[in-house]
């Protein structure tokens, strides 16, 4: 496939910069495993400043932090983009109002997830994201339309882990501890009937291995990855 035939893909980033460069290293990949030779991604990124937007988030403040992507989002649909990719999870709690911004579309990481999920017959995974995404509806039910239904850990569990994504992994810091903590998690929503967990924060491929989890695993970064790359490569 030419270049020029290749559809360009908008990724609002930095959120944290650490999955994002992950991101760009998997579009990349992906585009050179599928065509070849030099081939590379044709992608625009806009990244943002994660302090501010974190602080929204942690104030509740939601309408802020939409307004900000909804604004990145116009700014990558100006430049060129032809679909695009919100690099987040969590964020993925102001994908209406950024979809309603543009009148490209939005590429959505739960679907992307839940297609992932079904296709390794998985129906009741672990999720493993942040207090955001594992206690605000936005995401799980958006899995439930495909048939999943999300478990997530107590309390105490997702206090733990949120602050292992916040204060590690988006700073690029990966600890032993925390790694033993989150499997045993994993450890205990097994035993619980789980039968299968979603890496539902961009981070959380930086800490754990999908190979060593013991159930099947979707990386909600790479499922994003790889439903980008068909749209963006017509497949």
């Amino acid at each position: 496939m030419p270049t020029s035939e290749m559809r360009r893909l908008g990724l609002i980033g930095g959120m944290s910069a650490e999955s994002t460069t992950t991101y760009y290293q998997l579009l990349n990949q992906g585009v050179r495993a599928r065509l070849g030779g030099l081939h590379s991604a044709e992608l625009l990124l806009w990244s943002v400043d994660f302090a501010p937007i974190a602080r929204m988030q942690a104030e509740g403040d939601w309408d802020a932090a939409a307004a900000v992507l909804s604004e990145a989002a116009r700014r990558l649909e100006q430049a060129g983009a032809e679909a695009l990719m919100i690099c987040a999870n969590t964020m993925h709690l102001v994908a209406p109002a950024v979809a309603d911004a543009v009148s490209i579309p939005l590429i959505h990481i739960a679907d992307a997830t839940a297609e992932g999920l079904k296709a390794q017959g998985v129906r009741r995974p672990l999720l493993l994201a942040t207090r955001f995404t594992m206690e605000k509806a936005f995401y799980r039910d958006r899995l439930a339309a495909h048939g999943i239904e999300a478990m997530i850990p107590g309390e105490a569990g997702r206090e733990r882990l949120h602050a292992i994504i916040y204060d590690e992994l988006c700073q690029g810091v990966t600890d032993v501890g925390s790694r033993t903590a989150v499997m045993a998690l994993i450890e205990r929503a097994r035993a619980e009937g789980a039968d299968g967990v979603i890496f539902g924060c961009t981070e959380i491929g930086l800490l754990l291995e999908p190979d060593a989890v013991g159930l099947p695993v979707v990386d909600s970064a790479v499922a994003h990855v790889g439903a980008a790359l068909d749209f963006a490569l017509g497949t």
